[in-house]
């Protein structure tokens, strides 16, 4: 045994690792992980996948059960139905002005109240927060809802769509753990420099916050676009509602290839995929907007869902 000038033994050396050679447990971990994300990701677009390619196949084919990923005998019927129709186009645009404006407003009351929220300082936070807290768990039900809205004056407007669902709780939430976590001495300087309060959220505050507002105007859009319910309840007129219940109408056979003039031929193909073109028509807005702020997503819900 080697030992050292005071009498004491040398313990032998442990075995450095290459910096820039994995470990043999490093790459088996790799492996198995990406073979389980491929795994998942397969699950995950293959129904996607296969509504695509019914959505662009014929009637017998579907109804044969012989449509997988590809499209079988490819068909445009329900498509040029559904396009050449003015009502849709109408309805389309609708859900864009819901969306736009009923998101704007969400992220002007979410932001604002979550960034009152995460003062500690401030007199009567708990009770804030209960209040919201408390409409997670407990709603006034459908009828009170209705008639609220209605003895308000707001049924068959644009405000009956965009006031109702203007704050969600968990955004909320979201928003005020990640203003909570930034430095408190940045605030501070800038109270020295002379902002206000709303100069240091609008100068300060929101800068830093793109990650986590881009998170929640991606949250707040996909809700509003893909919502019904509420323009079933509040709009009476066809051209004020939005495309999801233009769809839907389409689906349960209220409007569609008859007001169209589509024959029997079609209409036999209209029902054998229209909930495949439904779902590619609403779905498609969302999936051309998810890329540019995709980059954003992840770190937005994270940096707000961790204090610290």
């Amino acid at each position: 045994m080697v030992t050292l000038s005071d009498g004491r033994p040398r313990r032998p050396a442990r075995p450095r690792l290459s910096a820039g050679r994995p470990s043999r447990g490093h790459r088996v971990f790799q492996a198995v992980n990406g073979l389980i994300l491929t795994g998942v990701v397969a699950v995950t677009l293959y129904p996607f996948v296969n509504i695509v390619a019914r959505s662009f196949s014929a009637e017998d084919r579907i109804r044969a059960g012989q449509v997988n990923l590809l499209p079988e005998g490819f068909n445009l019927t329900t498509y040029k139905i559904v396009l050449k129709d003015g009502m849709f186009w109408r309805n389309y645009g609708n859900t864009v002005l819901y969306t736009v404006v009923a998101t704007a407003i969400a992220m002007v009351l979410t932001t604002c109240y979550a960034y009152v929220l995460a003062k500690p300082h401030l007199k009567g936070r708990g009770a804030l927060v209960g209040v919201a807290v408390f409409t997670m768990f407990f709603s006034g039900g459908l009828i009170p809802n209705y008639v609220l809205i209605t003895g308000l004056g707001m049924k068959n407007t644009l405000w009956a769509m965009v006031i109702p669902n203007a704050i969600s709780v968990f955004n909320l939430l979201v928003m005020k753990a990640f203003f909570e976590s930034l430095p408190t001495e940045l605030e501070e300087a800038a109270q020295i420099d002379g902002l206000s309060t709303y100069g240091i959220l609008l100068r300060i505050v929101l800068p830093l916050s793109k990650a986590v507002i881009a998170t929640m105007v991606l949250f707040y859009s996909v809700s509003f676009w893909n919502s019904w319910f509420g323009a079933f309840l509040y709009l009476d007129r066809a051209e004020e509602m939005p495309v999801t219940v233009y769809l839907r109408n389409l689906i349960a056979g209220a409007t569609g290839g008859e007001n169209a003039g589509a024959d029997l031929e079609q209409l036999t193909q209209v029902a054998a995929n229209i909930q495949s073109v439904t779902i590619v028509l609403t779905a498609l807005p969302i999936l051309l907007v998810y890329p540019f702020v995709q980059r954003y997503f992840v770190s937005g819900v994270t940096l707000g869902a961790v204090k610290g």
